[in-house]
């Protein structure tokens, strides 16, 4: 009985070092793949550090955040929704760095024969039929990308009631995967993960803002030594570079 009592004592007065070495990383849903990968990468060399992984829409994740949410690293798809953790002080400044960025591109079941040109002359509408599905347009970062490309190339009115929203970009690949969609417009980073699907165009550069993805420790991250070491690592390690341009990303 009384080594019972020494061995609740024990566990008690240990268990906060063992909380701290939690990190909960808050990650769009395009980088699922590469922050997994780093995380078994980095967990290899850190054994007590415990990695939890949270991906969605950038905007999702962002709401959730200033809801709340306990959440040492945010890891975003885009400025804006940094931008806006910042205006609620739930990140500093200081602790935002851009990291990578993405080329957005059109996207077509592996078996199409479809064939399109990415400029505002070629009639886009007429070209498929069914459904084009991307992220929400107004809220996901990749929809966003992907409405002001359909505008810029004079697209998107043309397309009405032919848009699939989806929660995040990883639904829109699935939606095309299954063929439920005909096109679809995603990042290339998650064209080139599907078996099932194939880049029928990349949009140019000239018909979105940049796509780059920013990360930056959050207020209660700041405060956690372990994140501060998993945010530096993301950042700096020459094991998470690769990972990152092996999925595709741009340093």
């Amino acid at each position: 009985m009384h080594c019972s009592i020494k061995l609740l004592f024990a566990v008690s007065l240990f268990s906060p070092m063992l909380h701290a070495e939690t990190v909960k990383i808050y990650a769009a849903a395009s980088l699922t793949n590469a922050v997994t990968d780093i995380a078994k990468l980095y967990k290899k060399q850190n054994p007590s550090a415990d990695i939890v992984p949270v991906f969605g829409a950038s905007s999702a994740l962002a709401k959730q955040i200033e809801a709340g949410a306990p959440s040492d690293i945010y890891f975003s798809a885009d400025q804006d929704w940094m931008n806006y953790l910042l205006q609620k002080q739930k990140i500093q400044a200081n602790q935002v760095k851009t990291l990578l960025h993405n080329q957005l591109v059109l996207i077509t079941p592996i078996a199409s024969k479809q064939q399109f040109k990415m400029q505002p002359q070629f009639n886009f509408a007429q070209s498929f039929q069914g459904h084009l599905c991307t992220g929400q347009m107004e809220s996901v970062p990749a929809g966003k990308y992907a409405k002001q490309s359909l505008i810029k190339l004079n697209w998107l009115n043309s397309l009405n009631g032919r848009i699939v929203g989806t929660d995040d970009v990883r639904s829109a690949l699935a939606f095309i995967e299954r063929g439920e969609c005909q096109v679809g417009i995603v990042y290339k980073t998650d064209a080139l993960i599907s078996q099932k699907v194939k880049i029928a165009g990349t949009f140019p550069d000239y018909s979105h803002s940049p796509i780059t993805y920013p990360i930056a420790l959050t207020v209660q991250g700041a405060k956690n030594p372990s994140a501060v070491k998993f945010n530096q690592y993301l950042k700096h390690s020459p094991q998470a570079k690769k990972v990152f341009s092996q999925y595709g990303f741009g340093l």
